[in-house]
């Protein structure tokens, strides 16, 4: 006799993904869920229902890894060519290869900080679907950080001022800026992590990092940033998603919970801001062909974007953080600050600088017409009779940086572009100095936290950047002893014109476009 086979019901995406997260997870038994799980109620944040958390996106480990996996093959397949085809010389210019520097230095290693961090907390929640979330993350940093290593291993080969990138994303003092941005999410608690990184890493940060940069670098020749940089920002809609549904998540849970997370909020938007100095001057003066501007990117994709995260938020009771109102101030002076300062100390820094042609400067004026000529334009142009002379103009002493986010503080009083900024406060009968009213506001709030700060000047005149040299020997030279303990050579830093790496790529596109070559 025939034998009647039941046939079981295909489960749907949406309950196979609940049996690949809720179902994983279990009570404990011979512990109290709050021994298990400490860290996600001493920030005062109160949760009542984790089951009520909504994943934005509904990813399963198998459809990751193919997903993740057919990106990849993508991915190497356009590193490989780019790398056999000498890639690298059909560059726009040889002063884009600082870009690149920069971009390794400064912004690989903070994915690599964030897949730690996400690694870290994902065990820290006691909700199940936060844990794949940020397992899921942890996972997609680390991917970006290594794709990005990858990548510019071809520019190693060939330049300067890369080989020691950890080494000195851990001791250059202008890679303290975004270390330090990292390293104060990384010690807080994990709500705090998710919304420093969900929202000002992933919204604000590498909005403007993998969008209008990396079409600059696309524009520049730089096929393989522009390749891993488009195959993060797929992942990176995905984070930007995963940050804005845990603060809706945390708003909507208890309504104690609104003013820790407008607090996050506005330390967060500043902290993201100071660090885009660096991405600011990387798109309008270190792309030698340029796509839009660091003003026109900004409007765009934080203007118009995050503005309309926080009229999304207003329901909850979110208002936008007070510092904006000087972020727009200081918009259009950012990255001309900014490259001023690299100009003047270009002796501690492992990428080389160069002042702005005639043709730049015209762009310049024309991306800025109420700002550059009038403030910029003349310095420049004084810098460059120095150049004519023989007389480079350079610092000779370290600049005063700000005890929060790490940059010197030459940023100007807002609406005043000729005073510059200067905020102190004493704390334990020792005062600390600051760039900005909102660097001094988070201070305040935390201030053991934020007098640890390992600043390089101090750091210097302290003795502390000599490594195992004896500062009493004769004839002891402090400069060198800091330059080696740094490792950093002066082939990696000084005018680019002047650089070992501009006369090689000249040399070697030369040969490779000779037939006598």
């Amino acid at each position: 006799m025939d034998i009647a086979v039941t046939k079981k019901k295909k489960l749907g995406l949406k309950e196979r993904y609940a049996l690949m997260t809720r179902g994983l997870g279990w009570e404990p038994t011979y512990q109290s869920v709050d021994d298990v799980f400490p860290m996600d109620t001493f920030e005062g944040i109160k949760i009542h229902d984790w089951d009520a958390w909504e994943d934005p996106f509904r990813l399963t480990m198998d459809a990751y890894w193919k997903y993740q996996a057919e990106k990849e093959r993508k991915l190497y397949a356009i590193l490989d060519a780019f790398a056999q085809g000498n890639g690298h010389l059909t560059l726009s210019d040889a002063r884009y290869i600082n870009t690149v520097k920069l971009f390794i230095n400064g912004l690989a290693p903070l994915e690599y900080m964030s897949h730690r961090g996400f690694a870290h907390i994902g065990r820290q929640f006691r909700g199940v679907g936060p844990r794949v979330a940020c397992m899921m993350q942890s996972l997609d940093e680390m991917r970006h950080a290594q794709t990005q290593v990858h990548a510019i291993s071809n520019y190693n080969r060939y330049y300067d001022g890369m080989a020691n990138f950890r080494h000195h994303h851990t001791h250059l003092p202008y890679l303290q800026v975004p270390r330090s941005f990292f390293e104060d999410a990384a010690t807080g608690g994990p709500f705090e992590f998710i919304v420093a990184i969900g929202f000002a890493f992933e919204y604000v940060l590498t909005n403007l990092v993998f969008v209008p940069f990396i079409s600059g670098a696309a524009y520049n020749g730089d096929m393989g940033a522009m390749t891993f940089g488009f195959s993060a920002q797929s992942d990176e809609a995905r984070h930007m998603t995963l940050g804005l549904e845990v603060i809706k998540f945390v708003l909507e849970q208890d309504p104690d919970n609104l003013p820790i997370v407008q607090k996050w909020l506005n330390k967060w938007t500043w902290r993201g801001v100071r660090v885009l100095t660096l991405v600011a001057m990387m798109q309008d003066y270190m792309l030698p062909k340029r796509v839009m501007s660091w003003a026109e990117a900004w409007e765009i994709y934080f203007e118009e974007n995050c503005g309309a995260l926080f009229r999304d938020l207003a329901r909850y009771g979110i208002e936008v953080p007070p510092c904006v109102e000087q972020v727009r101030k200081e918009r259009d002076h950012l990255s001309h600050m900014a490259w001023c300062q690299f100009y003047q100390a270009r002796g501690t820094s492992n990428f080389h600088a160069w002042l702005p042609s005639k043709e730049d400067m015209d762009w310049l004026s024309a991306k800025y017409p109420d700002t550059f000529d009038q403030y910029y334009r003349p310095r420049f142009e004084y810098w460059a009779k120095l150049e004519e002379e023989g007389t480079p103009f350079e610092a000779q002493t370290p600049p005063q940086q700000c005890q929060v986010c790490q940059i010197p503080t030459i940023f100007p009083v807002p609406g005043e572009p000729l005073t510059r900024a200067e905020h102190t406060c004493e704390h334990d009968g020792e005062r600390f100095h600051f760039c900005s009213e909102w660097c001094q506001v988070i201070f305040e709030d935390e201030p053991e936290k934020y007098v640890q700060a390992n600043l390089g000047a101090h750091e210097l005149y302290k003795g502390n950047l000599f490594g195992d040299a004896d500062p009493t020997a004769e004839g002891f030279d402090p400069m060198a002893a800091a330059m080696a303990f740094l490792k950093l050579t002066p082939a990696e830093s000084g005018l680019h014109k002047d650089s070992e790496d501009a006369r090689n790529f000249d040399l070697w596109r030369g040969l490779a476009t000779r037939n006598d070559a």
